[in-house]
């Protein structure tokens, strides 16, 4: 279900945009057709591709909230064939730390090029949040304050975890310009999901604006040429990726048992 609605746009909004990619252990668990990480990678691409055609100017940097450290892949950039590309780079172990992923995607915001630009986190999250309410509380009401909006797009876990999003959302909503959209295990794609939500169609345009099952947020028939262009790439980086790890991407390995 999808919480919040952003009122109609009177014309195109100019956002910075930062995508938090939940790389967790988590993720390797293969309860969404494919693996988790594969579904979230597909719907990376469509919020990539959606908010690049909604206006030319957007900018879009992605980071990865699992591993080590948080991991900052691209900082934002308009070139959506570098965003598409950063993505199989991602190495998927570890806990995610959804609560430094967007204080960190919130200062990469803060040093955006363009200080016309809205500032937007896109967080996506398939394994508990280790923070605590009262954390994810206080996060939000600093992203309020510095008027950065925030969608969440939670998958994998949802149940576990609606009550600190929701808590996350209550303080950093501002006119409904930030929202959850939730996606448990069913029969629709992630990406379909996500496809028909006011995160990606703010005036409610059905299908991001065509494009079919075109994974890219645009319609191939606009630009055929990027289109073509972004299929050969995600082909070749997928086919070398499982090379890597020397297994089936649609198996997948079970999720970790929770503690």
């Amino acid at each position: 279900r999808a919480t919040g609605a952003r009122p109609p746009a009177a014309a195109m909004v100019l956002e910075a945009v930062m995508v938090c990619v939940d790389n967790s252990d988590y993720t390797r668990n293969g309860d969404y057709g494919t693996t988790r990480f594969e579904s979230q990678t597909d719907a990376v691409n469509i919020v990539c591709g959606a908010k690049t055609r909604q206006n030319p100017e957007n900018s879009v940097g992605i980071l990865a909230t699992a591993g080590d450290r948080i991991e900052v892949m691209i900082t934002p950039t308009t070139d959506l064939g570098r965003m598409i590309s950063e993505l199989p780079k991602i190495f998927v172990g570890g806990t995610s730390d959804l609560l430094r992923g967007i204080q960190t995607a919130q200062l990469a915001l803060k040093h955006r090029q363009n200080k016309n630009q809205r500032q937007r986190v896109v967080a996506f999250v398939g394994s508990p949040i280790t923070a605590t309410e009262k954390e994810l509380e206080t996060l939000g009401k600093n992203l309020k304050k510095n008027n950065v909006s925030l969608d969440l797009i939670s998958f994998g876990e949802v149940e576990e975890n609606t009550a600190k999003l929701e808590k996350l959302l209550q303080a950093v909503n501002s006119n409904d310009s930030s929202h959850i959209l939730e996606v448990p295990v069913g029969p629709k794609l992630l990406s379909d999901v996500l496809l028909s939500s006011v995160i990606i169609n703010p005036d409610g345009e059905a299908g991001g604006g065509g494009g079919g099952d075109f994974g890219f947020g645009m319609d191939p028939n606009e630009d055929p040429e990027l289109a073509l262009a972004l299929r050969i790439s995600m082909e070749e980086e997928r086919a070398r990726q499982a090379a890597v790890d020397g297994t089936a991407p649609a198996e997948g390995a079970a999720a970790p048992a929770a503690a």
